[in-house]
């Protein structure tokens, strides 16, 4: 069965072909990639998808949306679009159809993308669990987070808020960048600082401590900056990221009683190589008296390129089987 598969993030919409069969993903097509900002709705994205596509579209859409899927109202926490799945059969031409959060598809593409997707982190290098709870997070607009629960041969994903947990500093500077979100945020939250617009108050805050000149800069600036190593303040809040990263990812494991963890999402992929060398791992295991049991967590990277799109394919098979 075909059908078209939709992750929408804060930023971007993603649209590709994929066939699924037998509650798996057989197949996904070339990804179409639009920003948001530049369509109006998910159905005017979903018309110039079309039109790209050039032939009429399967008449089935799993859509991954990055937001709690509450109601038959859907508002995005990071974009303006609003979704109403009960008139998806009647703008988007679809009558069989899969909603799920963001995550949640990411969970589902933990589960069924083989062990060659995957990239090893830090702990024992060995394959994801076939029994017990699997964390997944990952860094992007916002901070997703999600589990897998997999028990005598069958899965189960919970999308999660996870990311939306208070931010627990560990040092001096963290402190630092907690008071200085504090001046716009009453509460600070773990995607305050782990997302990517997060950085602008790490970089903002090194700047300040170091009594220069605090310029006003966006996330994608620092970001570039940060990984060419143009700007020696960008590539420390780069550094701090991952040490946020890793406790955050820490913190998450203990609470959801994870066998392993899968980080995922975009920016993941472009600090990989950030993340293998940078305090990471020691952040993550840094949980006093269970310190032991999280050195024996394996944390690993997801390698494929859409793994939303993979896993809103997934999550429909699952629904649809």
């Amino acid at each position: 069965m075909q059908l078209v598969s939709v992750d929408i993030g804060g930023t971007h919409a993603r649209f590709a072909i994929a066939e699924v069969e037998d509650g798996r993903v057989v197949s996904l097509g070339e990804p179409v990639t639009l920003k948001t900002a530049e369509h109006a709705s998910l159905q005017t994205a979903w018309q110039a998808f079309a039109a790209r596509h050039g032939t009429p579209l399967p008449r089935a859409a799993a859509i991954s949306v990055a937001s709690p899927i509450t109601g038959d109202i859907i508002r995005l926490t990071n974009n303006p679009w609003v979704i109403r799945p009960s008139l998806i059969p009647e703008r988007l031409g679809a009558d069989i159809y899969t909603v799920i959060n963001d995550f949640g598809a990411v969970g589902h593409a933990v589960a069924q993308l083989p062990d060659a997707d995957f990239e090893h982190l830090c702990g024992p290098d060995r394959p994801l669990p076939t029994e017990g709870v699997t964390t997944v997070c990952g860094p992007g607009t916002g901070l997703g987070v999600a589990q897998v629960y997999k028990a005598k041969g069958v899965y189960h994903v919970l999308p999660t808020e996870g990311g939306h947990v208070d931010y627990a500093p560990l040092d001096g500077i963290e402190d630092a960048v907690v008071k200085r979100l504090r001046r716009t945020y009453t509460r600070v939250s773990a995607e305050r600082i782990c997302s990517g617009p997060g950085i602008v108050a790490l970089y903002e805050t090194l700047a300040e401590l170091e009594g220069r000149p605090v310029p006003s800069r966006d996330d994608k600036t620092i970001w570039t900056e940060a990984l060419d190593g143009t700007d020696s303040i960008a590539l420390a809040a780069l550094d701090r990221f991952c040490l946020a990263l890793g406790a955050v990812a820490g913190d998450l494991a203990l609470a959801q009683g994870a066998k392993a963890v899968v980080i995922a999402g975009g920016l993941g992929l472009r600090i990989k190589d950030k993340l293998i060398r940078s305090g990471f791992d020691q952040r993550f295991v840094a949980k006093g008296r269970f310190q032991n049991m999280m050195a024996g967590i394996p944390v690993k990277l997801i390698t494929h390129p859409q793994p939303g799109l993979f896993g809103a394919a997934a999550a429909f098979a699952q629904d649809h089987a």
